[in-house]
């Protein structure tokens, strides 16, 4: 009985070692994804419309204030009152609006980002199990050191579970 106890605990340590530890760049396989580059085009698209549109008050701001500024001196206390007001509420309107859209935005973003994170992580655990990998790491995180004989990179396994060159 303590020959077999012996036994097993000088092959314990050798068990551990047999454990096999990968690394994946998720940035690099994230970039080559088709989700992702119709993602970036809609995203990119949306930002272009929310800034025309922003582009569109800030110039009807101007023109206004254009506009009161040369008949300021000129108007009677009630009516340069009023057009002070329409001005303020004007730039108010405008700073709502920028701060809707970057909310939007940051939302229509996470939505498409989850889809395609989704989509990867399972592509990595797939990997993973198929390799019998204790866990792997993504160095896109800023790991500061892989050891490269300790660790497997699975980048391209990944990528090709996921059908990317």
């Amino acid at each position: 009985m303590k020959k077999l106890f012996l036994a097993l605990m000088m092959f314990a340590p050798l068990a551990a070692l047999a454990q096999k530890f990968g690394h994946v760049n998720s940035q690099e396989i994230i970039q080559l994804m088709p989700e992702y580059n119709k993602a970036k085009t809609e995203m990119d698209a949306l930002t272009k419309q929310y800034d025309n549109d922003l582009k569109s008050m800030q110039d009807e701001y101007n023109r206004k204030a254009a506009s009161y500024d040369s008949t300021r001196t000129t108007l009677p206390d009630n009516i340069r009152q009023r057009r002070e007001q329409e001005l303020n509420d004007l730039a108010q309107r405008i700073q709502q609006s920028y701060q809707d859209n970057q909310q939007a935005l940051a939302k229509a973003s996470q939505e498409k980002m989850q889809v395609i994170t989704t989509k990867l992580v399972d592509a990595i655990k797939q990997v993973g199990q198929a390799g019998g990998y204790v866990y792997i790491m993504d160095i896109a995180g800023g790991i500061p050191y892989i050891s490269t004989t300790l660790s497997t990179d699975v980048t391209a396994e990944v990528k090709a579970k996921l059908g990317l060159k």
